[in-house]
């Protein structure tokens, strides 16, 4: 049963080129499809990686692939595959949301840690450089 989040047969098959051969012996090796469905479930629903389905292998591999995949470039090409189908069917969609949860607040925003204010004995004085006395 496919969830979702999960590729399908179709999406698999355009994918699968792109991905690395691997060359290792010895441990049979997870599922291509199964880690990059891991990957999708996080994006998805932001679990932690140790908090991953044991459906998608075991949650170290899916991260150490997420890991070297990364740096290789191979998920630079997927996403690139991905937003070129997207486009030539035109799911591809643009719209940005933008909430607080990703902009930087101000430093002088609620929260931000104050200076020290400079004080002259039982008088307190605020030293502004754009003021002249």
């Amino acid at each position: 049963m496919v969830r979702r989040h999960e590729l399908t047969d179709e999406q698999w098959q355009a994918l699968q080129p792109l991905l690395p051969v691997s060359g290792a012996k010895g441990r049979p090796r997870v599922d291509d499809r199964r880690v990059i469905n891991g990957m999708l479930f996080k994006a998805k629903t932001g679990v932690s990686w140790r908090d991953l389905p044991e459906r998608y292998g075991p949650w170290k591999t899916v991260y150490n692939r997420f890991w070297r995949w990364s740096r290789n470039g191979t998920l630079t090409m997927l996403v690139a595959k991905v937003r070129v189908i997207a486009e030539a069917i035109d799911e591809l969609d643009r719209e940005v949301s933008v909430d607080s949860s990703i902009v930087r607040a101000h430093q002088h925003a609620a929260g931000a840690r104050r200076r020290p204010r400079a004080h002259t004995g039982g008088e307190r004085v605020v030293w502004r450089a754009d003021r002249t006395r």
